[in-house]
């Protein structure tokens, strides 16, 4: 059984060792994230801070809930959602994969069942500041919310669009959210509400269950419900309760959500904030406005934040952890489903929002330029600079796998190749820009525009991969596994990996 709310996924970590529970008070002005960037650069456990220094409401904080161990990133989110324990990346992308194929329509329940409605505010009885939000890096901008769901109108769907977008709180009814035109919430606002000087209304869910927060970082068709493919992939219906302010649905099991509107041409400033790339972003930029209607949450929330900049040559906090385990095997799902002969499609672990690896064969000539603009011009893409591209039997998860086929089978001459000819938007979050780059437009994306690129490490020559090799290869594994090895790593005993499962 999948865990149906962010306590039960906790109550799991905690049954395996995996969770650790700090009855002392520390603070939320840098202290609970100093301690959870230790616990994700040692591989430690999760920190669940049970007692938070000057905080109006009796609330939690969970310091990156969803990072993974280092070299097995997916295995808590395979525990979350009941899939055997030591499943190799392979097996459980394919187990990811099988599970997105059968959407599951939500469940809609009354508010006195759900969970997230212990407690309403509204009005003027709504108050950000009573909540523990953490200030995570020195230097950033203000406090803030960047773990989260934000759920969105979308015309196409019943259930609305849910993604990911930071929020900096300013004070008690106000925050800032950014909005970066290119993704789809961002384009609703910025090209159909703010033209019609009318509000969009908004729901921020915090503490939602794992698949509700996997299917955040999925490249989830335009149409098409997150709702239904996080019920698929917990292979079950995620419960929706009615928002109190709003027409919007919401993970009735939440911690914490917070209803509001995000008002037409009116800005604040946001950041600078210590991102992914492992720097000190900036400059502050002017992001639009939420304002905030009403606050419902469980009576003790247990309230989730990530320490980004970790993930930098440790592949270790949630935000990469839901790249590799949720972002890649929907990606791998969407390429097939494009027509593409794709074995899997990762983000590269230590800088997994600007590259990833693709497996897969090169059947002909300019095949990888077609997959290439495929995946460019996909709005999912906004973020990733370049891909690297390799042979179906390299293990894309592998890190010496991939280094060894750009050494050994990218010829600098001739298959390092620049696409877009600086037409595609640049997201402003990129270190290397300038201020001057980076500019502040008003839809959120950098003055300047940029190419993308990608790396050829298919292999090339006569002979690669005639079938003599492959069977031999065969032979060996199997020689190993009647010896008295795991079938797990062999990637051509598909068989008896399924006996090992």
């Amino acid at each position: 059984m999948s865990a149906d709310s962010f306590r039960a996924y906790l109550r799991r970590l905690e049954e395996t060792d995996d969770l650790v529970s700090i009855p002392e008070s520390v603070s939320w002005d840098l202290e609970a994230s100093a301690v959870t960037t230790l616990a994700n650069r040692t591989d430690g456990e999760v920190p669940l801070f049970e007692s938070i220094e000057e905080t109006a409401i009796d609330a939690a904080l969970v310091g990156d809930p969803y990072r993974g161990p280092r070299c097995r990133p997916w295995d808590h989110f395979a525990l979350s959602f009941g899939l055997p324990a030591g499943l190799s990346g392979t097996a459980y992308y394919e187990a990811v994969v099988d599970r997105l194929r059968s959407p599951r329509e939500p469940r809609v329940v009354d508010s006195d069942a759900a969970p997230c409605k212990e407690i309403v505010q509204t009005g003027t009885d709504v108050d950000l500041l009573s909540i523990p939000w953490p200030y995570i890096h020195q230097g950033d901008g203000g406090r803030y919310s960047n773990l989260q769901t934000v759920v969105a109108p979308d015309p196409e769907t019943r259930w609305g669009h849910w993604s990911s977008h930071r929020m900096m709180i300013h004070d008690d009814a106000l925050a800032s959210l950014l909005f970066l035109a290119g993704e789809q919430a961002p384009n609703r606002y910025y090209y159909e509400y703010e033209p019609r000087d009318e509000p969009m209304p908004v729901a921020v869910v915090l503490g939602a269950e794992p698949a509700v927060q996997c299917s955040t970082e999925m490249w989830i068709p335009t149409g098409r419900s997150e709702a239904a493919f996080a019920g698929g992939l917990k292979d079950g219906p995620v419960d929706l309760v009615p928002c109190e302010t709003n027409g919007l649905s919401v993970p009735a099991t939440a911690e914490l959500v917070i209803e509001g509107h995000v008002l037409p041409n009116e800005r604040l400033d946001e950041g600078p904030f210590g991102d992914y790339f492992g720097y000190m972003n900036g400059p502050r930029r002017s992001m639009p406005v939420l304002t905030v209607d009403a606050i419902t949450r469980r009576t003790e929330p247990r309230v989730p934040f990530c320490v980004e900049g970790t993930g930098v040559g440790y592949g270790q906090n949630s935000s990469s952890t839901l790249q590799t385990a949720a972002a890649g095997p929907d990606a791998t799902l969407g390429l097939r489903a494009a027509g593409f002969d794709v074995t899997m499609a990762v983000p590269w672990r230590f800088t997994s929002r600007t590259v990833w690896v693709i497996a897969t064969d090169r059947p002909y000539p300019g095949y990888l330029h077609e997959l290439a603009n495929f995946v460019f011009t996909t709005w999912g893409m906004l973020h990733i600079d370049f891909f690297v591209f390799v042979d179906a039997d390299v293990d894309p998860l592998d890190p010496r796998a991939v280094l060894t086929a750009v050494s050994l089978e990218a010829d600098p001459d001739a298959d390092f190749h620049q696409f877009g000819l600086e037409r595609m938007p640049k997201v402003p979050l990129n270190i290397y820009q300038t201020p001057d780059e980076k500019g502040s437009a008003d839809v959120g994306t950098s003055k300047a525009k940029t190419a993308k690129a990608y790396i050829d490490a298919t292999t090339d020559g006569p002979g690669a991969g005639e079938s003599g090799d492959e069977d031999r290869r065969q032979r060996a594994q199997e020689l190993l596994v009647d010896a008295g090895l795991s079938a797990e790593p062999f990637d051509l005993l598909a068989e008896r990996r399924g006996e090992f499962e």
